[in-house]
């Protein structure tokens, strides 16, 4: 298992090479500035050279998130779900859209690694919070294609491994790439992965944020677009995943198409919203995938999971207690005449995310020795420094 990066290596994001986003980004521009969600990640790079199934390459991890941290599991959340395209998975989701309720943690890893997260996730409340496990459990798990990258069929991703990145989580920065469930996974071409981004949003006196976590996997190298920029049709930095047919099916060989993958999308928010207007939260998010360049292909999975942390505990859908008096429950919410604001901030978070998934990501080589380039930041920086000089004339 490779060594956790340190959430202070990832020191270039997509600001710090001149790319601007609208909106105002929170302390650390993360989903950690929603107070008291935590992240966690385990990521495994091990191994080179020709597929040995069941052994390596491996690139592949598990990231975990808690919308309330591992004290809060099974404490309510209003949520919804929404899916832009639906060739991908994020178990849980009848449920959520039908009480408008989230519980458990949610984790995020590889498309063939989801009973195991499953199952990891049952197995950590059932250690660690027997009072939930002897109720229905519907954990969310989220995934994302890595194969061309990783040894997908090896079964690297355990139990274990998810357990482990829900006790890894924690607040604070966070690092951003190929990392956790990011690991293996390519975006617009280049190599994808993990990343985040958030904006404040003052409404009645009080600050809230919005905030996004992607994993992205997705996009056509000649659609990429960030901060207007046309990086993709730009570069000049090869494309293998484009350039052989590598992909064995049925003893035959063929090419992904260019806007295969997939992206899972989690957006968190502090403010109060109901569980529908956390539908109308994510069905926003495309739009910011759409502002990176992506026209939504067929072959990609793109799923959103919205979620609300205000309201601790009002939707909690559980069997009541015998001893316990029926009464109602109340919730506070933005009305809707004022929910622009945080629709606007959804869309920034999820394309600012994206880009700082793409610019944290570096040149990976996984099995078969296929190869995925980090997008180069010279490329961006030379972009930058095009449209600043056309722009001074």
């Amino acid at each position: 298992m490779a060594a956790q990066p340190e959430a202070s290596e990832a020191i270039v994001r997509a600001r710090d090479l001149g790319l601007n986003f609208d909106g105002e980004p929170g302390t650390l521009n993360a989903i950690t500035d929603i107070p008291g969600l935590e992240v966690g990640y385990q990521t495994i790079i091990s191994g080179s050279g020709a597929l040995d199934a069941g052994r390596g390459p491996i690139r592949t991890g598990v990231t975990a998130i808690l919308p309330r941290g591992r004290a809060g599991v099974g404490v309510s959340c209003s949520a919804a779900t929404y899916s832009f395209n639906g060739n991908g998975e994020l178990t849980g989701r009848s449920w959520i859209d039908e009480s408008g309720s989230l519980t458990m943690p949610i984790a995020l890893s590889n498309s063939h690694a989801v009973g195991a997260c499953h199952q990891g996730i049952d197995q950590w409340v059932h250690q660690n919070r027997p009072d939930l496990s002897n109720r229905w459990l519907l954990p969310v798990v989220g995934e994302t294609w890595d194969g061309y990258l990783n040894d997908i069929n090896g079964g690297h991703v355990t139990p274990e491994l998810t357990a482990a990145a829900i006790d890894a989580a924690t607040s604070g920065p966070l690092a951003e790439g190929s990392v956790g469930g990011g690991t293996g996974m390519n975006c617009y071409g280049f190599k994808g992965g993990s990343g985040t981004a958030s904006r404040r949003v003052d409404f009645g006196g009080q600050r809230y944020h919005v905030a996004a976590f992607i994993q992205a996997n997705f996009g056509s190298r000649s659609e990429l677009r960030l901060d207007g920029l046309p990086l993709g049709r730009l570069s000049k930095t090869p494309n293998p995943m484009q350039q052989s047919n590598w992909l064995h099916i049925d003893d035959e060989r063929a090419r992904v198409p260019g806007g295969a993958g997939s992206a899972i999308v989690v957006i968190a928010t502090d403010a109060p919203l109901l569980p529908n207007q956390c539908a109308a939260l994510a069905r926003r998010a495309p739009l910011g995938m759409a502002r990176t360049g992506t026209t939504g292909g067929h072959f990609s999975g793109d799923i959103i999971l919205a979620f609300s942390t205000a309201n601790p505990g009002q939707l909690n859908s559980e069997f009541p207690q015998a001893e316990t008096e029926p009464h109602k429950a109340q919730l506070e919410f933005i009305p809707w005449g004022h929910i622009d604001p945080f629709y606007q901030a959804c869309v920034e978070t999820v394309e600012e995310s994206i880009a700082n998934a793409l610019i944290a990501a570096q040149d990976m080589t996984g099995r078969d020795d296929h190869f995925s380039p980090g997008l180069p930041h010279h490329e961006v920086l030379e972009a930058v420094r095009a449209r600043n000089s056309v722009g001074q004339e």
